[in-house]
């Protein structure tokens, strides 16, 4: 598909979650118009006062311009949104169940509403799916809801944005993938990104969900490669840090340098959602993946690892450095840093914890069930500036890699550092690997 030709659409986004605020900001920054849709007043209220209603590096400046350009809005409506949509993008959540299978509850209700709509609906329309799906969900979950209106097409639209850089992965696509039966309804998500310049991959049905799925497994299964190699080279007296260093530096068979760095446990809403999914269908096919299936356990295991090292320190007061499952972002579903302090407060140490971008103030929603179910005291813990947990602490445990700024504070404070990320600001993360 040609990217020279770029007709401004009319959009319609069902979800204003991490991916979804960041695809209606950066799309309405494109030229479309663009209608936000959620059931949370809290979402549809920030971003029609031009607010983020997370924090994510970029996002409310492009919100806010947009918004005061009349480019970009938020309903709680889904009817009202799609009403003269061109094209709506289905970009609500699919967490994972207790089996480790999808829960696909958003998708349905966001599939009825639209469905529900576009009953007597002549204008032609495409639905996008955004949202992480196992092969197959749309053609049997998104297409029966439209059987027999020529008028609307499914296809898929994975998202490849990182919290904390979304923004800029958004922007700066490194890949774009579309698939769908319908070669127009393919082309015409396709060419909402064409000011991008980034050239699509233009896929099947199928395809396209699965890509999604490929790309976090792979994501998944680097981080705990470098971190297993990282542990067997801390126990070698190797540096494991050079050694992933040097491996990098194959660009040709080695591929890329992205996850391939030695540090703490992945966490997050993808990567252990996503790995769970794949295990769990793949065991309901009788297949059996033993690589993915060890991701998990791996993972597991060098949080366990990490915990032990963090047990093992001689100092009464733990200041820790990082409580979302990475840099700058403030979601702390499923962080590992959660694990580390749920282990260390049952074995009666005394913590202290700061992280730049989580305030109990502002952390709302599944962030805020999730952190006060496991950790109800959080708020005690939680100091509000890093000086505060420099004048406290005996010794650090830092497990996200820190600003330039704040690594000087770390270094200047000449407290002893616990560095499970390996930003090098003392005790190589891996080591802890040793006491394992």
């Amino acid at each position: 598909m040609s990217t020279e030709t770029f007709h401004k659409s009319e959009v319609a986004v069902l979800g204003l979650g991490y991916v979804g605020c960041v695809t209606a900001a950066c799309l309405a920054n494109l030229g479309h118009r663009v209608t936000g849709v959620d059931r949370d007043e809290h979402k549809i209220r920030n971003v029609l006062e031009g607010r983020a209603p997370f924090y994510e590096p970029g996002l409310e400046p492009i919100i806010r311009e947009n918004v005061e350009a009349g480019r970009l809005t938020a309903t709680g409506s889904a009817a009202e949104a799609v009403e003269n949509a061109d094209v709506a993008l289905i970009c609500v959540g699919t967490p994972s169940e207790k089996n480790g299978n999808l829960g696909l509850d958003q998708l349905r209700r966001a599939v009825e509403e639209i469905s529900a709509r576009t009953r007597t609906r002549t204008k032609p329309l495409v639905i996008a799916v955004r949202s992480t799906v196992f092969p197959g969900t749309c053609e049997q979950e998104v297409w029966p809801a439209f059987e027999g209106r020529q008028n609307v097409q499914v296809v898929s639209n994975p998202e490849f944005l990182r919290e904390g850089s979304a923004v800029k992965d958004f922007l700066e696509p490194s890949l774009l993938v579309v698939g769908g039966t319908d070669q127009n309804a393919v082309n015409r998500v396709a060419g909402l990104y064409a000011p991008l310049g980034v050239e699509p991959c233009l896929v099947t049905l199928r395809t396209a969900e699965m890509i999604k799925y490929a790309c976090n497994a792979f994501h998944a299964v680097k981080i705990s490669f470098a971190n297993e190699i990282g542990s067997l080279a801390t126990r070698l007296a190797v540096d494991p840090v050079e050694v992933m260093d040097t491996l990098c530096r194959d660009e040709k068979l080695n591929v890329s340098r992205a996850y391939l760095k030695p540090g703490f446990a992945f966490g997050g809403s993808c990567l252990p959602k996503d790995l769970r999914a794949l295990v769990y269908r793949a065991g309901r096919m009788n297949l059996s993946l033993p690589l993915l299936e060890s991701a998990m356990p791996s993972n597991d295991a060098h949080l366990q690892r990490a915990i032990q090292a963090v047990l093992e320190l001689p100092a009464g007061r733990i200041g820790v450095i990082g409580l979302a499952f990475k840099e700058n972002t403030d979601d702390l579903r499923e962080s590992p840093v959660v694990g580390l302090l749920e282990a260390l407060l049952g074995k009666g140490r005394t913590v202290r914890v700061f992280d730049p971008h989580v305030r109990m103030d502002t952390i709302y929603g599944s962030n805020r069930q999730f952190i006060l179910e496991t950790i109800p005291h959080i708020g005690r813990l939680l100091d509000n500036r890093m000086e505060e947990t420099l004048g406290w602490a005996e010794h650090l445990v830092v497990t996200q890699k820190q600003s330039p700024e704040a690594a000087e504070k770390i270094v200047a404070s000449g407290l002893p550092v616990l560095d499970l990320a390996g930003a090098r600001l003392g005790v190589a993360g891996p080591a802890l690997a040793s006491r394992a």
